[in-house]
């Protein structure tokens, strides 16, 4: 399969929600998964709880004719009963409750870790990045957090249909036709599940509005923005701004809300009618006795509060379960069909390098292309800097051979197997490096540069060998405590420090494996003078070549370096350059091959080479 039928997958498996009941049906199995005891009891001690409580109108019965009839066991009975319901389904539910609570807290974990998981794992970028995606993911971020209530309210579902069938049967008892009160309950039970669905719909129309109000209350409200805030003084258009977002989504919302409400409205009081036809019914056409009259008012009553209460679950189930169940469905099989195809291993080392043929791709949700039939050669032990100015695509075709995205057209060739059919998890862990957009891990030194290898994360030779290999020591050696210092300002103890201090950290971080076939600088040294920089991709390319020591392995493994900088004077020492301009390529070769052609490379290292003089 191709990378681009591979996008186009992942595209019709974002288009298509999976369907609503094997969707439940699978959030189920999660929840067995991790804890099938509690699950099972908690299922059916809610079935049990509702036993004593459905009773209740059938003892009130057996009460009054032992009163009406002056039969004294009968009354006894009947007494019994009642205080024994009454105690029941306090102790049932108060047993239930708390263990459905258990079932709960744990496997609210279990969820929680199960959506973050999954976001982690998918192996390309996209869904954090695409509007649609992101519309999709907040709606099932909001959920996620009351998904593990989804269970209760099953469960609880199944107690309510219990308590209405045995309701039911009592009134067919008395007379078939009293069962026409359940039939005149359907609307409300239509209109119930129903509203949910079209509020949802409203809200999900409106995510991208609801979205902008919480970016713009975060703006407001959080620190790293706050010095421009001030400075800029937009402190009140933001609040301004807020407001007209938030009144944007939910003002169709309260619409909608009101409609529902109506139709809901209405379909009670066609419920309402048919209840007080029964008691005349009971009463006028069949003339019977108090003690029957009162079965009738007891359960009739009791009908409409349990086909509220069931009403209530199956509408919370249809507007947050199904919903929310058919999103974490839809992100499970997205996840799974970007991994589908990969069935090639990664090479153990590089013998030919990574080829591109007629590589084009556009941001998903755009039609522009970053990268324009971008064909390419990168040979296995080559150190190969990618210039061009802003916008010409140089993070886009890092990216690319990252497996963040896949490519629109075209293929990507390692060693002569297409990169779309190698798992992605698998081949970064033979990727290192840096990214101008790095991230600030507020942890321990130690760690924060040991998250580039995991498996290495609490090896400190490893770690100082990286942060040496980074030109970090002085950074380093300013922090109070060393390795062991805690990073960022809002924690115990913790220091800040400037972002070039980050940015080192962060490509020290990058330079903890020992043997990657692909090693990416894509301007990791942003915040440094030119000089700084110079002297640090130079030694670093002087490693991966072998030539001090530093990574003997680079030439033996065919390891591709990659260097992306808007400084001409760093990337000269590069074995092979790749000009990018307006998303084509433009010229390849070396440093002297290109000045010697005097074109786009020539001109542009000329005018940086007299900006310095």
């Amino acid at each position: 399969m191709s990378s681009s039928d591979a996008a186009r997958n992942g595209a019709a498996v974002v288009d298509d929600m999976p369907p609503a009941l094997s969707s439940m049906w699978r959030l189920c199995k999660l929840g067995y998964r991790h804890e099938p005891t509690l699950m099972f009891w908690a299922f059916v001690l809610s079935l049990v709880a509702a036993l004593p409580d459905a009773l209740l109108a059938l003892w009130l019965k057996l009460l009054a004719d032992g009163l009406l009839q002056h039969d004294g066991s009968l009354v006894r009975i009947a007494a019994v009963a009642l205080g024994v319901s009454a105690a029941g389904t306090w102790l049932l539910r108060t047993v239930s409750t708390r263990l459905q609570r258990r079932f709960r807290d744990k496997v609210t974990i279990a969820l929680e870790s199960h959506v973050a998981r999954l976001q982690a794992s998918v192996a390309t970028i996209a869904h954090q990045e695409r509007p649609d995606y992101l519309d999709r993911l907040a709606m099932l971020r909001d959920q996620v957090f009351v998904l593990d209530h989804m269970y209760m309210s099953l469960f609880s579902t199944f107690g309510w249909i219990l308590r209405l069938a045995v309701t039911v049967v009592l009134l067919a008892s008395i007379h078939p036709a009293l069962v026409l009160l359940a039939v005149f309950a359907l609307p409300t039970v239509l209109t119930s599940t129903w509203r949910p669905a079209v509020e949802r719909q409203a809200q999900e129309r409106g995510a991208q509005a609801n979205r902008l109000a919480r970016h713009l209350f975060t703006i407001a409200t959080t620190a790293p923005p706050g010095k421009e805030v001030r400075v800029t003084g937009i402190g009140e258009r933001l609040v301004a701004d807020r407001r007209v977002a938030w009144e944007r989504w939910y003002g169709p919302v309260a619409a909608t809300r009101w409609g529902s409400a109506v139709w809901h409205t209405i379909a009670w009081a066609v419920f309402g009618g048919a209840y007080v036809g029964a008691i005349v019914f009971v009463t006028s056409i069949l003339a019977s006795p108090p003690a029957t009259v009162l079965l009738v008012l007891a359960a009739g009553s009791r009908l409409s509060a349990y086909i509220g209460a069931t009403v209530g679950e199956i509408g919370f189930l249809r507007g947050i379960w199904m919903d929310g169940s058919k999103r974490l469905a839809w992100l499970e099989d997205y996840a799974a069909s970007l991994v589908a195809q990969a069935d090639l291993p990664v090479p153990s080392r590089l013998r030919q390098g990574i080829r591109l043929e007629r590589v084009s791709f556009a941001y998903p949700g755009t039609k522009r292309l970053v990268l324009e039939d971008v064909s390419l050669e990168l040979p296995a032990g080559a150190v190969v800097a990618i210039v061009g100015e802003n916008g010409a695509g140089k993070s886009t075709l890092v990216k690319l051979l990252g497996k963040f995205y896949e490519p629109t057209s075209g293929t990507i060739y390692v060693d002569d197997q297409p990169l779309a059919r190698i798992a992605a998890d698998e081949w970064r862990k033979r990727i290192a490096g840096a990214f101008q957009d790095f991230f600030r891990f507020e942890f321990r030194a130690r760690h924060t540069v040991g998250l580039g290898d995991v498996p290495r994360l609490d090896d400190e030779p490893a770690v100082v060998s990286a942060v040496n290999r980074a030109g970090a020591d002085d950074v380093v050696a300013r922090l109070t405590a060393g390795l062991e210092t805690q990073l960022g300002p809002t924690w115990p103890d913790g220091v800040d420090m400037s972002f070039g201090q980050w940015q080192k950290l962060a490509l020290a971080r990058g330079f903890m494996r020992d043997r990657p076939l692909l090693l990416v600088l894509d301007e990791p040294t942003a915040a440094l003078d030119a000089e700084t920089e110079h002297a640090l991709f130079e030694r670093y390319a002087a490693a991966a070549r072998g030539g001090n020591g530093l990574a003997p392995d680079g030439i033996a493994d065919g390891r591709i370096t990659i260097l992306v900088s808007h400084r001409f004077s760093t990337v000269r020492m590069a074995d092979l350059i790749v000009v990018l301009d307006g998303s084509r390529v433009v010229e390849v070769g070396t440093h002297d091959d290109l000045r010697s052609k005097g074109g786009p490379y020539s001109e542009l290292y000329g005018i940086q080479a007299a900006a310095y003089r």
